[in-house]
């Protein structure tokens, strides 16, 4: 199959890259960034998604992960949201098209983190569903994974000053992050295994947000 990725020169989208391709499918990546990876069956495209008209003519894609963002910037509702909404409506016509994923965040749930960031992501959701319902009649489903904390580069501002991520240990149930290879397994069931989940959120958090006890109440 042919699997279009956004953001695919580092983090989670570099690693789901590299998963496909390591079972045996065809890649394209749409990125900002040069290329990282160096495969006979990946293609790179550099370009803005968040704008129209650098995205370029892709044909019989299968899978499309929506997966480039940026955060705590003034660019948060251009790239996160608008910019996936470009690539899904340009890419959606595709006949072979099977399965469409978002990134979005747990963010999108509990509204903490930046204010741009949390409303780019909650409107991904709402997008998700919106074209879920949509593409129902041609059988592809269409969901997105709102993850928690996960260990990216990205992330070593926090995971390595050892104050802040005794704080967050603190209230993550589970008392761990997701890796990279738990999180490709995740995009890989819901886009290739999964044929009848569709318009869902998943929330992938560690217990961060449901298994947290803040009821108080006299002993």
């Amino acid at each position: 199959m042919k699997i279009l990725i956004t953001g695919t020169s580092q983090g989670i989208g570099r690693a789901a890259a590299l998963k496909y391709l390591s079972l045996g499918h065809h890649v394209v990546g749409l990125d900002i960034l040069p290329s990282s990876i160096e495969n006979e069956k990946y293609q790179h495209f550099v370009c803005d998604i968040s704008k129209k008209e650098e995205l370029p003519d892709i044909s019989d894609i299968d899978i499309i992960f929506n997966n480039a963002g940026v955060q705590n910037s003034e660019d948060d509702i251009s790239v996160n949201l608008l910019g996936s909404i470009n690539v899904t409506e340009k890419y959606l016509s595709s006949k072979n098209l099977k399965s469409i994923l978002f990134n979005a965040s747990a963010s999108a749930h509990t509204g903490y983190e930046f204010p741009l960031y949390a409303a780019s992501k909650g409107g991904l959701i709402t997008y998700m569903k919106n074209v879920a319902c949509r593409l129902a009649s041609r059988r592809v489903t269409v969901n997105s994974l709102s993850l928690g904390g996960v260990i990216t580069s990205s992330n070593d501002i926090v995971m390595k000053e050892e104050k802040m991520w005794s704080k967050i240990m603190e209230v993550t149930p589970l008392k761990k992050w997701m890796n990279l290879d738990e999180v490709c397994d995740w995009v890989v069931f819901l886009t290739i295994n999964n044929k009848s989940a569709s318009g869902q959120d998943f929330l992938i958090d560690n217990g961060e947000k449901d298994l947290n006890n803040t009821f108080v109440w006299p002993n």
